[in-house]
């Protein structure tokens, strides 16, 4: 099977996968704002920076290294080596979670409070804090099968995580009324641990069925595996926090600069919460297209730069760039036709209406940019997608001080749509740069950008 059918074919696997996913925890969403309100809604969204953080830490660059490694371990004919690379990620991924759970038990309250401006939060935190290690377990195992290119067993795992999600929260949710109390927006937090404890346990088992990796992997292995994996998951690690940490400054700096608008804590909250519960999720169910396409051409980009086959990968890339450019402009005008009609109707909200017409433009763009990033990084220059990054980050964060004070929340919408767009000339811009040299054989696997003259 050639490289092109087995990408859209792994693709269209995790694509149905992310859409059925993605209707649950669409509909889901709504049951959150109807059950919780939209204040306790924007508490819930708060947390997940910091929980973004905490995976980008312990997880974001080994899964990816871990991908990259696997496809180019498989395709050189060293298959126990990739297995024993997988075991030197488990270890090390785990350790750190647990690491990162002792420190945010023990300073939740000061993160709530300090980061996050809400001392509600602290719970929320502790909760979601024991999801890490699941997620670690369950990250590593998709990467792996990810760089074989094999996405059956992440999909399922990520249907999994999403059912056992959403039906342990809506069951303590009655639950708890039924006994006569009020439900908690704690229930959300604990059904995120829920989920990742159900698709680790579900990956983890799939693994053992499909070989003995663990008596394959001795110390000395996992120890020399250490080092390369590290060689390669440190600089995309530090490169994903610091933009996890932009990210988490860009959020909990949105109600604060919404206050100076006018708005009390009470608004603010509630604003949030229609922006990042709301209508930013409508915006982004389409991207599971999108998202399953970059996941796959990374390891496919990186195997067959390997192997030496240079057309091949320019035949990819047109193909993958230019369907996701085809769905975001039909995205965007889907939400510009039905945008306001799915803020009123789904979510009772005039105010998310407002939001998804506004957002419908940044749709071209920000699909797009997934298949550009997935495709820079598996050239091997993760440094060029974490400046191209941090370029967009700091536009919304400047928009966000600059301009949210003065035009409230439309303000941060303009900010999306121009980093987006800067997002997207930049990154097609060293796509092409790269696909150029590398045709020209001037450009090596794993060759940094700034390196390329």
């Amino acid at each position: 099977m050639s490289v092109k059918h087995k990408l859209f074919r792994g693709a269209a696997i995790l694509t149905a996968a992310g859409f059925i996913s993605r209707i649950m925890g669409f509909f889901f969403r709504i049951f959150l704002s109807h059950a919780f309100g939209e204040e306790n809604v924007g508490l819930y969204q708060l947390i997940f920076p910091v929980y973004a953080f905490c995976l980008s830490l312990s997880t974001a660059g080994i899964q990816t290294s871990l991908s990259r490694m696997t496809a180019e371990k498989v395709s050189l004919g060293k298959a126990n080596e990739a297995k024993n690379i997988l075991c030197t990620a488990l270890c090390l991924t785990v350790f750190i979670s647990l690491i990162e759970i002792i420190v945010i038990q023990k300073n939740a309250s000061f993160i709530a409070l300090s980061f996050l401006g809400d001392v509600r939060c602290t719970q929320l935190l502790m909760i979601i804090s024991y999801a890490l290690p699941c997620a670690a377990i369950h990250s590593c195992i998709c990467g792996y099968y990810f760089g074989l290119q094999n996405t059956f067993l992440p999909a399922a795992g990520q249907l999994i995580e999403q059912i056992v999600r959403i039906f342990s929260v809506v069951l303590f949710f009655f639950l708890t009324q039924y006994g006569g109390h009020t439900p908690s927006i704690r229930l959300a937090a604990a059904g995120i641990a829920a989920g990742e404890f159900a698709s680790a346990m579900f990956s983890a088992h799939a693994l053992s069925r499909h070989g003995k990796f663990l008596h394959t992997a001795s110390l000395k292995s996992i120890t020399g595996n250490l080092r390369e994996l590290l060689g390669l998951s440190l600089p995309l690690t530090a490169n994903r926090t610091v933009v996890t940490l932009l990210q988490s400054v860009e959020a909990a700096s949105i109600p604060t600069c919404l206050k100076l608008y006018g708005l009390s804590n009470s608004e603010a909250l509630s604003m949030y919460g229609v922006l990042t519960g709301m209508a930013l999720p409508c915006i982004l169910f389409p991207s599971a297209i999108t998202n399953s396409v970059g996941t796959v051409l990374m390891p496919a980009v990186s195997a067959t730069n390997v192997t030496g086959n240079r057309d091949a990968i320019i035949r990819l890339l047109k193909k993958a760039v230019g369907s996701c450019l085809v769905l975001g402009l039909s995205s965007c005008l889907f939400f510009l036709i039905f945008g306001r009609l799915i803020g009123t109707l789904l979510f009772h909200s005039d105010t998310a209406g407002d939001f998804i017409l506004t957002l419908a433009w940044i749709c071209p763009f920000l699909y797009t940019n997934t298949a550009l990033f997935s495709a820079i990084n598996g050239y091997g220059k993760t440094t060029s997608t974490f400046l191209i990054n941090t370029c967009g980050l700091l536009v919304r964060i400047g928009s966000i001080y600059l301009v949210i004070p003065m035009f409230g929340i439309q303000g941060y919408l303009w900010g999306l749509l121009a980093s987006q767009l800067l997002i997207s000339v930049i990154a097609f811009s060293v796509l092409i740069s790269l696909a150029a040299r590398a045709q020209s054989g001037t450009v090596s696997p794993g060759q940094d950008l700034h390196t390329v003259r």
